[in-house]
């Protein structure tokens, strides 16, 4: 008899040590993942960084080129030129992706340099030579294809953010959230049509 419930002791010892084994085996398969998504965001936000650089790139030459033809377009070119020192100047480090400040101050310069590039380029109808610049037509093509590039960096990285934040928030990456002290990374607002590259004409 006593051996009957030492071994049904036993058994259920098994059972419990088992159980635990295989809720840490089950958490620990999520060990590696929250770095693994982390490094996503990470590779996702470096090029949005290098297209929103490669847009900033273009708009020397474009003010250059513009000027040359808009001569009365004073105020216009100056907005644009501040408007791409300061979104040069705001910079976002992966380290910041989860400060809500920092990525409203990104995104606020981002959009008002776009703003920006925006009134410069509603001028040009006003200028039918320059219209028909060469420089400005390549011009025209580097920035439309810089803006969806753009679009597409974006949208990558809304998904990676939205892929590790779901993580961290179920169970069992909860779990390792907690004990690594991940935070939810930001991301940008996705205003209606956001899904859609800005139409750039000239």
């Amino acid at each position: 008899m006593t051996s009957i419930c030492y071994c049904s002791s036993f058994q259920r010892l098994c059972q419990r040590y088992f159980a635990l084994f295989s809720l840490i085996l089950l958490a620990g398969c999520g060990y590696n993942t929250i770095p693994t998504l982390d490094e996503q965001v990470k590779a996702s936000w470096a090029e949005v960084e290098n297209q929103f650089k490669r847009r900033s790139d273009l708009i020397p030459n474009l003010v250059e080129t513009v000027k040359g033809y808009a001569t009365h377009e004073k105020q216009t070119l100056t907005d644009v030129i501040t408007a791409r020192a300061k979104a040069t100047s705001v910079t976002l480090s992966p380290e910041m992706l989860s400060d809500p400040a920092a990525m409203k101050r990104f995104e606020e310069s981002q959009g008002a340099l776009s703003s920006a590039l925006s009134r410069l380029l509603a001028v040009s109808e006003s200028y039918p030579d320059l219209k028909a610049n060469q420089n400005f037509i390549t011009l025209q093509s580097q920035l439309e294809g810089t803006e969806n590039r753009i679009t597409v960096a974006r949208r990558d990285f809304i998904q990676a953010v939205q892929a590790y934040n779901t993580y961290i928030r179920t169970f069992p990456g909860v779990i390792w959230a907690m004990i690594t002290h991940a935070q939810p990374k930001q991301t940008f607002a996705a205003p209606e049509g956001s899904e859609n590259a800005p139409a750039v004409k000239f």
